[in-house]
């Protein structure tokens, strides 16, 4: 509309008049074509979801392996990267390099839980036991998943009622951890920009100044992280000099908002 407003259209027939469409919807957002042409790319790296329930109990040797926090095995493009969430759950991503299309093209049938779980070895097949009992023991559900990202430096024009946080906004691999951080960052800070904002055209513009720079510096290192964590020869050593390193740096600093 010319007033800056938008119409919003939804399945059942209802409409609406916004003054603000916020762009929250993820990878494959609806609205980030109304402030850009950027599309997600296929970043060459393809993982696989799987986990384990109730782990402490039923599979011990599985938490002793991850512990509280993350463990990354890596070699020769491929790696088993495991990591503690709540409720007593481990959840582990069987990653490797691989064209755009190989969830189809590997024949692996991921909706058949113990075929796949036999190919999948099958591509670890010189892996150490320990590590191939994240996929002999994991619960029968394999979530294959192509990783996507945006332009590192993904900008656009301030557009008036329109504005994207999160994936929509910036969209990067998991290896630098910053993906949902930086998200519940942006909806903090907009939040606080809508609130207390007289010009709301102004808002949005200095809201987006300040999400651009983090959003690019997070994207580079996630880039570099997975080129040296998911490649041949000495990944393992690389990963266990970055984590060396990363631990002898300290907590981050505080982000004040």
């Amino acid at each position: 509309m010319s007033s800056g407003q938008h119409t919003l259209i939804f399945d059942n027939g209802v409409t609406d008049i916004a003054d603000l469409v916020i762009g929250a919807d993820g990878a494959r957002s609806c609205i980030r074509s109304l402030v850009s042409s950027a599309m997600p790319q296929y970043c060459g790296v393809t993982i696989v979801e799987i986990q384990f329930i109730f782990v402490d109990d039923r599979h011990p040797e599985i938490a002793k392996l991850v512990g509280r926090g993350t463990i990354f095995a890596l070699s020769d493009n491929k790696g088993l990267i495991g990591q503690r969430n709540g409720q007593n759950q481990i959840r582990v991503y069987i990653t490797l390099r691989a064209p755009e299309n190989w969830i189809v093209e590997s024949g692996i049938a991921f909706d058949q839980p113990e075929q796949a779980r036999k190919d999948l070895l099958r591509l670890f097949a010189d892996w150490d036991n320990s590590l191939l009992n994240f996929i002999h023991f994991c619960d029968a559900n394999f979530i294959p998943r192509p990783l996507y990202t945006l332009p590192t430096n993904h900008r656009w024009e301030t557009h008036p009622g329109v504005i994207l946080l999160g994936d929509a906004a910036h969209l990067m691999s998991p290896f630098a951890g910053e993906g949902v951080n930086l998200a519940m960052l942006d909806a903090t800070e907009l939040a606080l920009a809508i609130t207390n904002a007289d010009d709301l055209k102004q808002a949005i513009h200095n809201y987006e100044q300040k999400i651009f720079p983090r959003a690019a510096k997070a994207a580079e290192e996630s880039s570099s992280n997975l080129d040296l964590f998911i490649s041949t020869g000495n990944a393992g050593k690389i990963a266990a000099e970055f984590f060396k390193k990363l631990m002898e740096s300290g907590p981050p600093k505080d982000t004040e908002i």
